[in-house]
C-alpha cells in the first residue's frame, strides 16, 4: 500500500502539467516554500544539481579565458539611472533599500536585478589602455527581481545565476564573444543536460534593455511551451558612452570600449524537470545527476548482503554512487529512486550474490539487465553513456515532432491552440505584427534562428514581403 501511495502522490502530466511540475519539485525534495513570498529554499537534492551545472559551466567558461570576480549586491540609484533603456527595462522589478540600520539612506540602493551598471562603473576606473583589454569577467551570484507570479526554479524573486560581463577594443571582438558564449551555452545544454536548443537572435522588441542585439537558446518543454534557457547580449558602445569607459588605443586616440553580457540561471533545473521528467518523477541525465547509481540491497538483513552492497559501492567509486541501506522496503526504495530521477539502480540480494550477478535498472526506459558482478563497472559506464545520448535523442525527436509551420494567421492560431509546440513562420520585421500575434494568441517570437528557412515569401501576419523566419510559441 505504502509503495503505491508514493507514486500516486504525483498528479499525472497529461491531467495537469503545472500541478505535475509542482508535485515533482516538492516530492523529489528539490525545493521548499518559505515565509518570504516568491522565494524558495533550494534543498540539498536541488542544490546538488546546481553545483554540477555550475562546475561544468565554469570549466567551459575558463577554457575560453573567462575569470571570475565578485561585485556588490547593492547598486546606487544614480548609477542605475545612467543608461536610459536599461533602467526603464528593469524599473518594474527592482527591490529598493531605503534604510541603513535605523537611518534613512541619502540615496536609495537597489538590490541587483543584474550587474551591467556596476561592471561599467568598475570598468571605467580599471580600463585605461588597449593593453588592459579584453576584460572577460564572470560572477556567480544571486539576483532579485520582484516578480508578480512565481513558480519554483522557473521564476522566483531571488534566483541564482552567473553573469558574464566583458569589455573589448572593437565591435567585431565583442560580437565574436557574444556568439561564442551563446554556443558554449548551447553545447552545454545538449552535451550535459541532454536538452536540444534552437540558437538564434531575439527581435528588437524581445531583446535585453540597453543591448544592441540579444542572442538566445530556446528549448521546448514536454507540454509544448518554450523556455528561454540562456542569453548573450552585445551592447556595442552604448553603455561605455553612458558611463565614460574609454581607453587609449594603439593609435594614441581615446576610444570607447565595446561590451557584452551573458547569463544562465537556476531555471535550467526547471528545464531538466520539464524536458525529461515522467509520471514517476524526475529523470536526470547522468552528467548532471548528483547520484548516478543507487545500490539497493534486497533482504539486507541476510548475511553478506550489505557487505556486498558496500563492496560494490567502493568498486564503483569513479561514479557518483550510494547505497540505500535504510530500513524501508525494497519497493519503497525503488519508488523513491525513480522519484528522484537517479539514472541507474543496482539490485543485489542473496540469490544474486550466490549466482555472482546483479540486476541493473535504467531510470529512463525502465529496462532491466542482468550483469555479472565482475563486469559491473564496465556495464554501468556504458549504460550511463548510452542513457545520456538517448535522452538527448528522445528530447530532440519530441521537439522536432512538436515543431510546426504556418503561413497565415488561421494556421498560426490552429497550431497554437491545438498543437502546442514551436511554430515556424515568416515575419516582415515590423513590431506591429509581433504585437498583434502576442495580443491575439498570447504567443511571442522566441528567436530568429541562425539556420534560416523560407517557409513562404509573405509575413504570417500582414501578408507583406517577409524578411525573417521566426520561431513563435507560448512560453514560461
Amino acid at each position: 500500500m505504502a509503495d503505491k501511495k508514493l507514486v500516486e502522490a504525483i498528479t499525472s502530466m497529461e491531467e495537469d502539467f503545472a500541478q505535475w511540475y509542482t508535485d515533482v519539485v516538492k516530492k523529489a525534495e528539490l525545493i521548499d516554500y518559505t515565509s518570504v513570498k516568491g522565494c524558495m529554499v533550494i534543498k540539498p537534492a536541488g542544490y546538488a544539481i546546481w553545483e554540477l551545472i555550475q562546475k561544468q559551466l565554469d570549466e567551459r567558461f575558463k577554457a575560453t579565458g573567462v575569470e571570475n570576480v565578485y561585485l556588490p549586491m547593492f547598486i546606487p540609484e544614480s548609477l542605475l539611472q545612467k543608461e536610459k533603456d536599461h533602467v526603464e527595462g528593469f524599473a518594474p522589478e527592482v527591490a529598493w533599500v531605503t534604510y541603513g540600520g535605523l537611518n534613512p539612506l541619502q540615496e536609495r540602493l537597489c538590490v541587483r536585478p543584474t550587474s551591467e551598471t556596476l561592471f561599467c562603473d568598475f570598468y571605467k576606473n580599471d580600463i585605461h589602455s588597449y593593453r588592459d583589454l579584453p576584460k572577460v569577467y564572470n560572477q556567480w551570484c544571486s539576483v532579485v527581481r520582484w516578480e508578480k507570479e512565481t513558480r519554483p526554479f522557473l521564476r522566483s524573486r531571488e534566483f541564482l545565476w552567473q553573469e558574464g560581463h566583458t569589455a573589448h577594443a572593437t565591435m567585431e571582438e565583442a560580437e565574436e564573444r557574444t556568439i561564442q558564449m551563446l554556443n558554449v551555452y548551447a553545447d552545454f545544454c545538449e552535451e550535459v543536460l541532454a536538452m536540444p536548443v534552437i540558437r538564434g537572435r531575439k527581435t528588437e522588441k524581445e531583446k535585453f534593455a540597453g543591448a544592441e542585439s540579444t542572442y538566445t537558446i530556446e528549448a521546448l518543454m514536454h507540454d509544448g511551451k518554450a523556455l528561454q534557457s540562456g542569453t548573450s547580449h552585445n551592447f556595442g558602445d552604448g553603455f561605455a558612452k553612458a558611463f565614460g569607459i574609454q581607453f587609449t588605443d594603439r593609435d594614441n586616440k581615446l576610444k570607447y570600449v565595446y561590451q557584452t553580457s551573458w547569463g544562465m540561471t537556476t531555471r535550467l533545473i526547471g528545464a531538466i524537470i520539464m524536458v525529461h521528467g515522467d509520471n514517476s518523477g524526475l529523470v536526470l541525465p547522468p552528467r548532471v545527476a548528483p547520484t548516478q547509481i543507487m545500490i539497493i540491497p534486497i533482504q539486507q538483513k541476510k548475511e553478506g548482503v550489505l557487505e556486498t552492497a558496500y563492496a560494490l559501492r567502493d568498486r564503483l567509486s569513479s561514479f557518483r554512487v550510494k547505497v540505500d541501506d535504510s530500513d524501508k522496503s525494497p519497493g519503497w526504495k525503488f519508488s523513491e529512486q525513480e522519484m528522484r530521477g537517479i539514472p541507474l539502480r543496482v539490485e543485489i540480494g542473496p540469490k544474486d550474490i550466490e549466482a555472482g550477478k546483479c540486476v541493473i535498472c535504467r531510470r529512463d526506459t525502465g529496462e532491466k539487465l542482468e550483469t555479472a558482478l565482475e563486469e559491473l563497472e564496465t556495464k554501468a559506464g556504458e549504460l550511463l553513456e548510452r542513457m545520456q545520448k538517448e535522452m538527448l535523442e528522445r528530447a530532440r525527436a519530441h521537439r522536432d515532432s512538436h515543431t510546426y509551420t504556418a503561413v497565415n494567421m488561421e494556421e498560426l492560431q490552429d497550431v497554437l491552440d491545438n498543437h502546442p509546440g514551436f511554430v515556424k513562420a515568416m515575419w516582415c520585421g515590423d513590431q506591429a505584427c509581433e504585437d498583434e500575434i502576442k495580443e491575439k494568441f498570447a504567443a511571442t517570437s522566441r528567436c530568429m534562428p541562425f539556420e534560416q528557412e523560407q517557409i513562404s515569401d509573405r509575413c504570417v501576419c500582414c501578408g507583406k514581403s517577409a524578411k525573417k523566419m521566426v520561431y513563435w510559441g507560448r512560453a514560461y
